[in-house]
């Protein structure tokens, strides 16, 4: 044990700040973050950055996919034949998170066993196949069709993005890194709406909706043979040499052998086997597990979906037309998501996320107010607006970003892929069911009701954050691990 204490202080960390004599880290600008640069012993950020942004890309397609059919149902149903038919439009919405679902079942043993690059690019096939097929087909099973294949690459793509982008940033910037796919997810949303404003006006606009996601699938399909492995995935399979190299390509040289010795502190001889599935359930890894699968239900429970689908209904009684409504909320969405990304590594997950789920539970309340009958309906609008606005603010400052962000971070190298995968999957039926629920619940039990549910799980959320997550900024993957598990 004294051995391995003195190499691992001995090593620099990978990508920890190193202090030096003369530290200048109090003549920095304003905002700029610590050691952002190559002063400080820093790798530098530059080099990681175009591998980030590639991977990024799996997000911008998740983010299209979802508001893809937000103003082009309308003339989807019109040329398919099923205009009216509540269930079959409701089918056309929700079969891509059932092919997500499936997705990111499967994502965890994809990238076990392919790899981080081989599952970006095997996600982005089924997401080119499935859009072809929804541009193209005159029915409305294959629209279905290709709903489900694109939903099976957005089950897969964004899980492995977590992933590889912890994987491959340095700890100074990994939580900015890690923002940039919830930023990627906001361009996303916004350019499906902003293409599909012509749908209602230009007759079959909608198949040009589909065709356009195919360009930036085969993008990042062709993109990633440049970029580099996960150096932790090759490490963790016995490919070191390949290890060694690729971290020299997205650190530099000097930090090449640090690396190495932060990864080998955390690898133990036992854990040379792959990790399977019923691993993440028992054992010293069910506690995050299980924190982790917490976490993401309770982003969902947020009631952040039934917001963003009930905002259009929200904006039309104060007059304010679909595609404007659309559009007010990706730019708040977007806006929160920047604020975020420079908050990140200067505030911390922690905060970030007990600010969130507290400021949605605020908003909420104005929701709950609106639906009361002491407020007049002038000022029930205004509160309604209002609150549609702040909880789509305070949720895209923390509750968006950060859990995907902190679980690539908190799970350990030998179980990091399943673990992922299971979290997304327990995401994505939770997001399904909050989906085909909240229409029935608000019918039967009012806005108030539900209001009044969705800000209680944002309190219970807080205080689970507060009791169960531990800080990650500035600490490496490797540093994470051993202060979570057990030896």
């Amino acid at each position: 044990m004294r051995g391995r204490q003195a190499q691992g202080d001995a090593a620099l960390s990978t990508y920890k700040r190193v202090p030096t004599t003369k530290d200048h880290s109090h003549n920095l600008l304003p905002g700029r973050v610590p050691g952002f640069g190559k002063e400080g012993g820093n790798p530098a950020w530059s080099k990681s950055l175009p591998h980030v942004i590639v991977a990024t890309i799996s997000s911008f397609l998740y983010g299209y996919h979802l508001g893809v059919v937000n103003d082009t149902l309308k003339s989807i149903s019109l040329d398919l034949g099923f205009s009216g038919n509540t269930m079959a439009e409701g089918l056309v919405v929700s079969t891509c998170l059932g092919g997500a679902f499936v997705g990111s079942l499967f994502s965890g043993s994809i990238a076990d066993y392919f790899g981080r690059k081989r599952s970006f690019q095997l996600s982005a096939l089924p997401m080119i196949i499935g859009a072809s097929v929804s541009a193209t087909t005159n029915s409305l099973t294959g629209m279905l069709l290709g709903r489900f294949l694109v939903g099976i690459g957005m089950g897969l793509g964004p899980a492995v993005a977590a992933l590889y982008v912890a994987e491959v940033s340095p700890t100074y910037v990994r939580g900015t890194f890690g923002s940039f796919t919830q930023i990627a997810t906001c361009l996303g949303l916004m350019g499906s709406f902003l293409i599909g404003i012509p749908s209602n006006e230009t007759k079959r606009w909608w198949r040009v909706c589909f065709w356009i996601p195919v360009i930036p699938a085969a993008v990042l399909a062709l993109a990633m043979e440049l970029c580099v492995e996960s150096p932790h995935w090759l490490f963790k399979k016995g490919r070191s040499v390949e290890a060694e190299a690729e971290f020299e390509r997205i650190l530099g040289g000097l930090h090449v052998k640090s690396a190495i010795s932060e990864l080998s502190k955390s690898e133990r001889g036992d854990e040379a086997e792959a990790a399977k599935y019923t691993e993440l359930f028992y054992g010293r890894h069910f506690k995050v597990v299980f924190i982790g699968s917490t976490l993401f239900a309770l982003q969902q429970l947020s009631g952040i979906n039934a917001v963003f689908y009930f905002s259009s209904t929200v904006f039309k009684s104060a007059g304010v037309p679909s595609d404007v409504a659309n559009m007010c909320v990706a730019v708040v969405n977007l806006s929160g998501s920047c604020v975020a990304t420079l908050l990140m590594d200067k505030l911390g997950r922690k905060v970030l996320l007990l600010g969130s789920f507290l400021g949605m539970a605020s908003a909420l309340g104005l929701e709950i107010m609106a639906a009361s009958s002491f407020v007049s309906n002038g000022t029930s609008v205004y509160l309604s607006v209002g609150g549609v606005l702040l909880v789509v603010l305070f949720f895209a400052l923390g509750a968006g970003p950060v859990p995907s962000v902190l679980l690539s971070e908190m799970f350990p190298n030998r179980i990091r892929a399943k673990a992922m995968a299971l979290c997304m999957a327990v995401h994505w039926g939770v997001n399904f069911f909050v989906g085909l629920l909240f229409l029935r619940l608000l019918e039967q039990f009012g806005a108030k009701l539900v209001y009044t549910f969705f800000a209680t799980c944002c309190l219970i959320a807080f205080v689970f954050v507060k009791r169960n997550i531990m800080e990650t900024k500035g600490k490496s993957l490797q540093e994470i691990e051993l202060a979570l598990l057990p030896e």
